[in-house]
């Protein structure tokens, strides 16, 4: 929830083309002087429940993003309400959109496509990667500056990768220390729509090359070896944008935006429950004996399942319950149960389908019995933190057999818990301020015979603000300190 504060209204320019609105900014919820909260997560009895996990964290970036450019109403129903996605609304509210919250509702209300407004102040986007990436796509092709700036975490995250297209489109970038933040962008006058091939499997590349394509006349295309996650197109088309998508006979897709169209408001917008998420219950539940778990409404877009995929090879008990379509995406209910867990070699391309999800997977291949060998991991060293060093570095510290590569990891599991000093546990797992690390050394915690502390817990709110909350309800056994 973000905190409730006072608005700062602002008038537009009189006279600006698509008309007077006000610009309402909300007190940024990211980011604490407080000292670090260490959590520890101890051998838990038997997890049983049924549990709804956040809206999908990408899904919900993307509603405020396209409800905020595009004229009239949106109405967004189970939007992920951590401090990532408030920040882009955040964002997209000191660009002229109104965003206000009703019951369990999110109204809003947009400026209409080409409409945005030159921000006051700078845009904190605190911990959120995608939302700062995205954002800066959107506004790249506007004429007018922008400043963007983060945490500690997102400043050292690489953004290159979405300003190179952006300044073969025309958008001057002026940044401090290469393309990290804290930086500026100001656009040309008139944007000049490209044909980009994205040159790694990067939904967040593609995404702000798309949304910087709205403001620019003519057809933007968007070329894509890989394919990733693939809300941006759907969402695009349901918002009412004229996009195609063409795949070849090399299986490439060609992906076709019309520039400076009109985008319409979604009266009702369901976001269904994020897959990345829904990993931890549904890990926990396969190696914590006796468990029982059933997770609702989760995402089942094939971009997005390569977790459930690979834990079903692996022998999970994972039943695919009541599919559905929620919000233009098919959804469904997950029961998992206690399995024997088998080693198996990932396929290096499924990476792109699972990215987030590797952590925990490392968690589940700890008490797979063999070797679990996952491949095309280079994506995993420019999240949130180099997540791959921070798996390896975790797993060590709990006594867990693996090697880590360049681009690649290998677990050496044991379903009894057992590794290199005796029983798994017992270790203290930096995070370094990323939210899927802490919850993904957690749930190795409550299958252990020793306990595992994360050194700091706070950033699981950016993504999973009720995650101890609900883990502890189905009977893990989680206290703040070590």
């Amino acid at each position: 929830m973000p905190p409730a504060g006072p608005f700062v209204r602002r008038a537009t320019t009189p006279g600006h083309p698509c008309g007077a609105r006000e610009n309402r900014e909300e007190r940024h919820m990211h980011g604490s002087a407080a000292n670090p909260r260490p959590i520890a997560a101890r051998h838990s009895a038997a997890l049983t429940g049924t549990v709804t996990v956040p809206g999908d964290k990408s899904i919900s970036h993307r509603a405020f993003l396209f409800g905020g450019i595009a004229a009239g109403t949106t109405r967004v129903t189970g939007l992920l309400e951590g401090e990532d996605v408030i920040a882009t609304g955040n964002a997209m509210r000191a660009m002229g959109a109104q965003i206000r919250k009703d019951g369990e509702t999110w109204v809003v209300e947009g400026v209409g496509n080409g409409c945005l407004l030159e921000p006051e102040g700078i845009i904190d986007f605190g911990n959120a990667g995608t939302g700062v990436r995205l954002t800066m796509g959107l506004v790249g092709s506007y004429d007018f500056g922008a400043t963007f700036v983060g945490d500690a975490s997102l400043s050292k995250r690489p953004m290159g990768r979405v300003l190179d297209p952006l300044r073969l489109m025309g958008t001057q970038v002026v940044a401090r220390s290469g393309d990290r933040l804290p930086l500026s962008l100001h656009g040309p006058r008139v944007a000049a729509p490209i044909e980009y091939r994205v040159p790694m499997a990067s939904a967040q590349v593609k995404s702000a090359v798309l949304l910087a394509g709205l403001n620019a006349p003519g057809i933007t295309t968007v070329i894509e070896p890989v394919m990733t996650r693939d809300h941006t197109e759907k969402m695009l088309q349901g918002f009412g944008a004229a996009l195609e998508v063409e795949t070849d006979a090399e299986g490439v897709r060609h992906i076709r935006l019309q520039g400076q169209g009109d985008l319409r408001g979604v009266a009702d917008f369901t976001v269904p429950g994020d897959p990345s998420s829904a990993g931890f219950p549904v890990v926990a539940a396969l190696i914590v004996p006796g468990s029982d778990v059933t997770v609702e409404n989760v995402l089942m877009n094939p971009t997005r399942s390569g977790l459930v995929e690979t834990l079903i090879e692996m022998g999970g008990s994972i039943e695919i319950l009541n599919r559905r379509v929620a919000g233009g995406e098919d959804v469904a209910d997950l029961r998992v149960r206690h399995s024997e867990l088998t080693a198996i070699e990932v396929p290096a391309e499924r990476a792109p389908s699972m990215i987030d999800e590797y952590p925990v997977l490392a968690m589940a291949a700890a008490f797979a019995r063999g070797t679990t060998v996952m491949r095309g991991l280079d994506e995993l060293r420019v999240k949130e933190s180099d997540r791959l060093a921070a798996v390896a570095a975790g797993l060590a510290a709990n006594g867990i057999v693996h090697e880590e590569g360049a681009d690649w990891l290998t677990v050496t599991g044991n379903p009894d818990g057992r590794g290199l000093d005796g029983a798994y546990g017992g270790g203290t797992v930096a995070t370094h301020l990323d939210h899927r690390i802490a919850m993904s050394f957690l749930v190795l915690g409550m299958a252990c015979e020793r306990a595992v502390t994360v050194d700091d817990g706070r950033m699981i709110a950016t993504s999973f603000p009720a995650f101890q909350a609900m883990m502890a309800g189905l009977g893990a056994d989680l206290s703040d300190g070590a």
